[in-house]
């Protein structure tokens, strides 16, 4: 037996990916408040990383924000971009950056919670300005992608390597129709996953219609109003059957097995090609005001890469944490993503632009 075909039959390891990709640079930057010119800041960080106009020009990029947990549930009455959202003047400043440097179309994106109604009112409804978000750019549009909204079908990802949970998955076309993919995510911890960063937001992208606790056993269910535990976290049902179901049943249940790797599955199966991390203002021991013993923190941290593995990385050491460490309850989702082929976690490897990682730590623990 082979060393690949071993690791196929344990089942609970991901295919190894030939060699160790090559690590990104990762730039950082100082920010205490979200009313100071954040489109400056940012911009200087794209040109640390090569410019952005090569990246986006005559495009389509399409923006996962990360808006978790009901818009109705605060941490200590704070506004929501203050702790566990992403904070809208973040989404304002990208969106007039990548108007500036000539993206074709501007698409923000969320599986917004329990609900199929339109983004836009999902955005309204936790504060944000959207007419202004609407002016900061030409074309800039909106999808809830909690269910498959206008399009006819669902798009398929297949994991590279045929993944070790599922081996792909069905995803609102938007995450298929575009040409860049970004994720904005907040500087956080997590319960089920260690930290909370650009590639575990992507969990997010899996529609509650198909991977929900209320999804349809034969068919999506157009019109959800639930989370994803049953399927994704405990492994207790499969997915609509219409789209590709559990490679092994009998595998652990645990969700902090689960997890990590569906997350590294997706990043394999939906690149992810700019990694932003908002650490201006957060929360830390926890990723949303549903688990105890969460604080309020102000890291005063921009986190930004080409390479959601490598950027994660480095978040993970901006809070005082060991990206190559163990966490205590769960398997390390950066590991498995670069054994994957996604990207590396070495810190050694990767070249931080902005400030020496030593002297921007904020440690959460």
């Amino acid at each position: 037996m082979t060393r690949r075909e071993l690791l196929a039959a344990l089942g609970t390891a991901p295919v190894l990916a030939e060699k160790t990709p090559p690590a990104t640079p990762v730039a950082v930057a100082r920010c205490a408040r979200y009313d100071t010119d954040l489109a400056a800041t940012l911009g200087g960080m794209f040109d640390q990383l090569g410019g952005l106009g090569g990246l986006v020009n005559n495009k389509t990029v399409t923006i996962k924000l990360n808006l978790t947990g009901s818009p109705g549930l605060r941490f200590q009455g704070r506004p929501l971009g203050n702790t566990h959202y992403t904070h809208p003047r973040t989404a304002l400043a990208l969106a007039h950056l990548l108007g500036r440097a000539g993206a074709r179309r501007i698409r923000f994106v969320e599986s917004c919670w329990a609900t199929a109604g339109p983004l836009e009112e999902y955005l309204l409804e936790s504060g944000w300005n959207v007419r202004a978000l609407k002016s900061a750019a030409p074309n800039v549009v909106f999808d809830n992608t909690n269910a498959r909204g206008p399009h006819k079908d669902y798009a398929r990802f297949r994991v590279p390597g045929g993944g070790t949970v599922f081996p792909g998955f069905d995803l609102h076309r938007a995450y298929d129709e575009t040409d860049v993919f970004v994720s904005m995510a907040k500087l956080k911890q997590h319960k089920t996953t260690g930290v909370t960063l650009s590639m575990k937001n992507i969990f997010g992208i899996t529609p509650s219609s198909i991977y929900g606790d209320d999804a349809g056993v034969d068919a999506p269910n157009e019109n959800p109003t639930k989370g994803r535990v049953t399927i994704l976290h405990e492994g207790k049902r499969q997915p609509s059957a219409t789209a590709p179901a559990e490679l092994d049943p009998k595998s652990s249940r645990s969700g902090g097995q689960r997890v990590p790797r569906i997350v590294a599955e997706l990043a394999a199966a939906r690149p992810i090609h700019i990694s932003f991390i908002d650490g201006v203002e957060t929360i830390a021991a926890g990723e949303g005001p549903w688990i105890d013993g969460i604080r309020y923190v102000q890291p005063g941290l921009l986190v930004l890469g080409t390479n959601p593995v490598s950027t994660d990385a480095v978040g993970t050491a901006l809070m005082g944490l060991d990206p190559r460490a163990q966490f205590a309850d769960c398997a390390n989702m950066m590991l498995l993503a670069e054994q994957m082929g996604v990207g590396s976690a070495d810190l050694k490897q990767i070249e931080v632009r902005g400030g020496a990682l030593k002297d921007l730590v904020y440690r959460f623990s």
